[in-house]
């Protein structure tokens, strides 16, 4: 097992990171946004991300009869909070904000947060197009969170530690994507469910006129949204580490090569948004529990094989 080059930054190197997350959120909501128009023949393109929040923070905040406030305002704060503490064991080349022994585990701990925080937001609002949405995205959580969990396992057994600065660090030869195609796609898959995203957005479709977000307004619908491009951008981030050989590359230095191959995952992210039709939760849990599962646990019975053939 390769030893962990990465060295832990003082506290306040969060502000950077923090500067980093948001940057690269809006590199993916203004792409999506001009994806869109493209798509659509209408102008806006890049820029119309900036005027559509303007819009919101000027917008009075709605609420419902009898609305759970406090639950509310949690299940959106909280994508928002969630989002930060995922990027904090993710290393940047060689300096990272919390080296954890567990950092793996760690950030499977936060995408799980992410169903109480959904779902809080469709209960908080005492609303029945709020309520269904939330269920819908248990339904979508149901589906994807084992087979998530068993393709983060695979990249662990390889390096044979669950920090994830040790996990970069044992992709000095080969990058794990390159043996572990069947995990690394499964992993993708569980980012855009947590992230509430493309094919996993019928929590927030239309024919419950909107889901979580239906009685949403002003700022309270714009942390929920921008929860969720924070949270996608975190995911894909995580993805170079864990997949794609961390900060290796050449030229450039360590930091500039995790920020690269971070945009390039993310942009793949938000241009198959489009691509791929929404997925019912009761077809896509079985997709997940009837394909995608047992190809994670086949992809890591294979990695686990080849480390006991290698040892």
């Amino acid at each position: 097992m390769a030893e962990s080059v990465v060295t832990t930054v003082p506290g306040g190197w969060a502000v950077l990171a923090g500067i980093l997350l948001c940057g690269l959120a809006f590199f993916a909501v203004a792409l999506d946004a001009a994806l869109s128009a493209r798509a659509q023949g209408t102008g806006g393109g890049w820029g119309a991300p900036l005027g559509r929040a303007a819009r919101l923070l000027r917008q009075r905040r709605r609420s419902t009869v009898a609305a759970d406030t406090l639950l509310w305002r949690i299940g959106g704060a909280g994508m928002l909070v969630g989002a930060f503490l995922m990027i904090a064991v993710i290393p940047l080349g060689e300096w990272t904000l919390a080296d954890l022994d567990v950092g793996v585990v760690w950030f499977n701990t936060v995408d799980v947060m992410v169903w109480a925080l959904v779902w809080l937001a469709g209960w908080g609002a005492n609303s029945a197009h709020g309520l269904v949405g939330g269920y819908r995205f248990l339904a979508h959580g149901v589906a994807y969170e084992l087979p998530l969990m068993f393709a983060l396992v695979a990249p662990a057994i390889a390096a044979g530690s669950l920090s994830v600065g040790e996990v970069a660090a044992a992709q000095d030869g080969v990058w794990f994507v390159v043996w572990m195609p069947v995990a690394f796609l499964v992993f993708l898959v569980g980012v855009t469910g947590f992230s509430v995203w493309g094919p996993f957005a019928p929590a927030l479709a239309a024919d419950i006129g909107g889901g979580v977000l239906a009685e949403l307004s002003g700022v309270d619908r714009l942390v929920l949204q921008a929860g969720r491009y924070l949270f996608l951008t975190a995911g894909a981030a995580f993805s170079v580490p864990l997949f794609l050989g961390g900060g290796a590359g050449p030229v450039l230095p360590g930091w500039a090569w995790v920020l690269v191959k971070s945009v390039l995952v993310l942009a793949v992210l938000v241009w198959l948004r489009r691509r791929i039709p929404l997925l019912r939760p009761d077809r896509f849990m079985e997709i997940g529990w009837v394909v995608l599962l047992p190809a994670a646990v086949l992809q890591d019975l294979v990695v686990s094989l080849v480390v006991v053939w290698k040892g």
